[in-house]
């Protein structure tokens, strides 16, 4: 019988909340201790405190959802030597750097629990900019980190004064997500900066990124480059630990909304859902489980509920079809007690790629095809967003008409940089960018 220990940190201090006891997926189960129960350490909206342990279903959806996707998570089990599908070995061997503030460490690991920086050399970083996923897996199994979803990401420390990159080892915490550029989807670092740009000149609450080159800019192709992107769940703010003359930042909690609504990474897009259980324009749809679950658990609802339409509405116009709910993440205050819309990340406009899909991973209206989603549709949706449409069509026009403006400003914030290809890139977004 396995066991995995589960800690979140609270205010730099790592709290033992409970285990994971099973041999498999198939019967693995998680139960918060007494510690957790007195101090009332819940750690996801689908997990709330209780003696009774949750069924391995229910387990799985929340842990499985801190874990790789797609090629890196092939990648990493490969580089473990385990299943792919046995989410508890790779859990236990990436779960002591996870998003948000859990930790996972098991029984049967010999190694002490080690935290430390390993300086990266330019070299090595790049490495990890020209091999793309295959060495981000790499880094991810060596740092015990593990980092959701499908795109080749790793989890790095910067230290700012020093101007240096860092890999954590262990329990170790990084500052930035940084992500190579996608060997099928030519110029995404160019196109994700540039989305991310557009979207805070619109007014969306958006990490602060950039492009790392490992070359002069005026010469870097896609191999060369990467996008950093700073972690609103760690913060330097009160840090009381020093790796290596580097301060150690302290973890703050998110979960995404796949997780506190209990569901599985593999139907975080709506468009994949059977009819029947999809229930589009209805109650169960998840246009209207996203903003319920707002409306009822966020400490701010009216403003999350306007940031999420906003969301929404800047995906379509943007032409990101790949806005499933795992691309949105709720924050909590670092004791817990409160949680909010976290920063919005992962935009790009999906449509620049040929054979992209065109139906959006979450429905407006029961409507998922990206071209025939309109104001109209918008307003169509007024029930399951649960605003008045007047507030809806307000948004709707301002985002309608502020889009072109706030992407002109990224392109040339970005061009100003140095970057080749903005301009082009910005300009085929603009051409495909649903304006109609």
């Amino acid at each position: 019988m396995r066991k995995l220990r589960v800690y979140i940190e609270i205010k730099g201090t790592e709290e033992y909340v409970g285990t994971i006891t099973g041999n498999s997926a198939s019967d693995a189960f998680f139960q918060y201790n007494e510690n957790a129960l007195d101090k009332k350490l819940r750690i996801s909206l689908s997990l709330p405190l209780q003696a009774e342990p949750f069924s391995p279903e229910r387990t799985r959806n929340f842990f499985e959802g801190l874990l790789p996707e797609g090629f890196t998570r092939r990648s990493v089990s490969q580089w473990m030597h385990v299943d792919e599908n046995d989410y508890l070995s790779i859990l236990a061997g990436l779960g002591k750097e996870c998003l948000g503030a859990v930790m996972i460490t098991d029984d049967e690991d010999p190694t002490p629990s080690l935290a430390d920086y390993r300086p990266l050399s330019a070299e090595e970083v790049r490495s990890l900019a020209a091999e793309g996923a295959s060495s981000a897996a790499s880094i991810v199994v060596r740092s015990h980190l593990s980092l959701a979803g499908a795109s080749g990401k790793a989890g790095l420390y910067y230290n700012d004064t020093q101007k240096k990159w860092y890999q954590p080892i262990g329990t170790a915490p990084s500052t930035h997500i940084v992500k190579q550029s996608h060997v099928r989807l030519l110029h995404v670092v160019i196109n994700e900066q540039l989305s991310l740009l557009t979207a805070k000149n619109i007014g969306l609450p958006v990490p602060g990124s950039f492009i790392l080159s490992t070359v002069d800019r005026k010469e870097a192709g896609d191999s060369d480059i990467l996008l950093a992107t700073k972690r609103y769940d760690r913060t330097l703010k009160d840090s009381v630990k020093c790796i290596r003359g580097c301060p150690c930042p302290l973890r703050l909690h998110q979960e995404d909304l796949a997780q506190a609504m209990g569901i599985p990474a593999a139907m975080k897009y709506e468009n994949k859902l059977p009819a029947a259980t999809a229930q589009p324009g209805r109650e169960g749809s998840y246009l209207a489980r996203i903003f319920n679950l707002i409306r009822a658990y966020s400490d701010r609802p009216i403003q999350d509920m306007v940031t999420l339409l906003d969301l929404q509405i800047f995906n379509v116009l943007l032409g990101n079809t790949d806005n499933h709910i795992k691309n949105i993440s709720l924050f909590y205050s670092s004791d817990l007690t409160r949680v909010h819309l976290a920063p919005v990340y992962d935009l790009l406009c999906t449509q620049i790629y040929p054979g992209s899909a065109e139906e959006m991973s979450i429905a407006i209206a029961g409507v998922t095809d990206l071209h025939r989603i309109t104001l109209q549709t918008f307003l169509d949706a007024a029930d399951e967003i649960g605003m008045q449409k007047s507030m809806i069509r307000r948004e709707y026009d301002r985002i309608h008409a502020q889009f072109v403006p706030a992407l002109q400003k990224a392109e040339e914030e970005l061009a100003a940089s140095g970057m080749p290809m903005t301009e082009e890139i910005a300009e085929r977004i603009m051409q495909l960018s649903r304006l109609s």
